[in-house]
């Protein structure tokens, strides 16, 4: 863990299976993934992900740029944030692990059911043809921090 004072875990999986914490996992909304580029600078993309209870798996087309940076073990992190007052926070620190899939990678297909609706969602993946090649990139989580601004709040505010 972390030796950051703003972290305070009780322990990763009490944290991931925190109420707050599964409201988010099972929302619909995307998560931001941070990664660092080549040069070293921050990137932040929304991501539609998916929860299996151990890993975040993201998918991703082969072009898409964060392809390039992204490699087995580098780290990430994922954030999870929801927009109505009290904010709620899932901040995520893990290493990603990147593979290629041939057909839709079935996390893609659980979180566009998830993000669209069991139909909808089933009508999206099916346009995609059975070969096609997608990065499976999952995280799993090694540190966990949650925000509800009811009452845990960022470090700088509760001092």
């Amino acid at each position: 863990m972390s030796s950051d004072p703003a972290v305070r875990s009780t322990g990763l999986r009490a944290d991931l299976d925190d109420p707050v914490a599964r409201e988010l996992l099972s929302s619909a909304i995307p998560a931001r993934l941070a990664y660092c580029w080549r040069d070293g600078t921050p990137r932040v993309v929304p991501i539609w992900f998916h929860w299996d209870g151990t890993e975040i798996v993201m998918a991703s087309p082969p072009g898409a740029p964060k392809l390039k940076a992204l490699e087995d073990g580098v780290p990430v992190a994922l954030t999870i944030d929801s927009d109505e007052w009290p904010y709620k926070v899932l901040s995520i620190r893990g290493r990603a692990q990147v593979a290629k899939v041939v057909g839709v990678c079935a996390e893609y297909a659980r979180a566009a059911e998830r993000y669209f609706g069991p139909s909808e969602g089933a009508a999206w993946v099916s346009r995609f043809p059975p070969d096609v090649e997608m990065w499976r990139i999952a995280v799993t989580p090694e540190q966990v921090r949650i925000l509800d601004f009811d009452t845990r709040f960022p470090s700088a505010l509760s001092s």
